[in-house]
């Protein structure tokens, strides 16, 4: 038994089962362990599909950069360009104000205020301000039910929410990924699974990661659940949410893949934006992606979902070693449905790790944390 194995089965009690990977150079240590599903009749492999919730983040984020880096947009650009539901849009006087009295904006939303998440609109550590409140209201929450609506009449409800801060103010979760996606699709012309799979997933060979799990790979496909009162309750099975294209490609947390497709998608990072030779992104865009932009009192107002971590594009990025694993300059991020991705660009190191056990809150697992030790040792 490997170390990753041995450290992956001391959590089987908790979890059906999970696969991780961990590279260092070339080196690869993979694991899969339990099964997919909690009674135990299908077992766990190293290419089980899993839905990445967040991690589809980063691979939204990178998709931008692919239209940065053709001219189809910059980062400066006012987002209304494309998306002018959000030409004038206004903000709450305060925080903690009524949904009713609200402000002008002070400037455009930008691009590179929806890849830093400080474009005004998304998730505070307080879900209890009005403007919050509304916005989950209106939109669903991330961990809810599919959304019904479409990319077009998604933005258009989010248009009749107020702005929580005003753009480039500070740091607010997860909607800017959604507003990415829908970016993606109006600059290009075409929907955000087919920009995806023809610009990144085929280049980078990610066969099993989109927005649907083919009807021939259901067997590789783990069910989800939910930790309540009486044990594991299933939330989602193969042939549930991802057997059918959704009716809103999330570009939050709408995607399932592979420990492997990820390892692939960490590795076009690490090798600053190439993969089997050619050349994707420019090692500008990487690096802009990987670099903290957040100010030291961004990064403290946000502590509840990034523990004093900065934010890159679609991701954090270590800026203290504060814990054994953190080391300055490491990108990944966390799913809310158990999955974790990290490279650290200065040694090479890659984990992955997937479950399918929901997170009960922002705090990342014990599993977790003994995974990103066990890549730093």
């Amino acid at each position: 038994m490997t170390a990753l194995t041995e450290l992956l089965t001391r959590h089987t009690g908790d979890l059906p089962g999970a696969v991780a990977l961990v590279a260092r150079g070339e080196q690869v240590e993979a694991a899969a362990v339990g099964s997919a599903d909690a009674e135990g009749t299908v077992p766990m492999a190293r290419d089980s599909l899993f839905r990445i919730a967040s991690l589809t983040k980063p691979i939204t984020a990178a998709a931008v950069l692919l239209l940065v880096d053709d001219g189809e947009l910059a980062l400066d650009d006012p987002i209304a360009r494309w998306l002018p539901e959000l030409a004038s849009p206004v903000v709450v006087r305060t925080p903690s104000g009524p949904v009713d009295d609200v402000v002008p904006a002070v400037r455009p939303i930008t691009v590179a205020d929806l890849l830093t998440f400080r474009c005004g609109y998304g998730l505070a550590a307080d879900m209890t301000l009005p403007a919050v409140d509304l916005l989950l209201q209106v939109l669903g929450h991330p961990a809810a039910s599919p959304r019904a609506l479409s990319p077009d009449e998604w933005l258009a409800a989010l248009a009749q929410v107020p702005m929580l801060r005003q753009p480039g103010e500070a740091w607010l979760y997860n909607t800017g990924s959604d507003l990415q996606g829908v970016l993606i699709s109006r600059v290009c012309g075409r929907p955000l699974p087919q920009f995806l799979a023809e610009r990144l997933f085929e280049p980078l060979g990610m066969a099993d990661t989109g927005f649907t799990v083919p009807t021939a790979a259901l067997g590789r496909f783990t069910s989800a659940y939910r930790r309540g009162e009486e044990g594991l309750r299933l939330i989602d099975s193969p042939e549930g949410r991802w057997s059918a294209p959704p009716p809103f490609p999330s570009g939050a947390a709408g995607l399932v893949s592979t420990a492997d497709d990820l390892l692939a998608y960490a590795k076009f990072l690490r090798d600053e934006g190439t993969a089997g030779g050619h050349r994707l992104l420019t090692r500008e865009s990487v690096h802009r992606m990987t670099t903290d932009h957040l100010t030291p009192a961004q990064r403290q107002a946000a502590r509840l979902f990034l523990h004093g971590q900065g934010w890159g594009y679609g991701g954090s990025v270590d800026v203290d070693p504060a814990e054994p694993w953190e080391t300055p300059g490491r990108y990944g991020w966390v799913g809310g449905a158990g999955t974790a991705l990290h490279l650290v660009p200065s040694t090479g190191t890659i984990s992955v790790l997937l479950t399918q056990v929901e997170l009960t809150s922002p705090e990342p697992t014990s599993l977790m944390t003994e995974l990103w030790t066990h890549a730093a040792s």
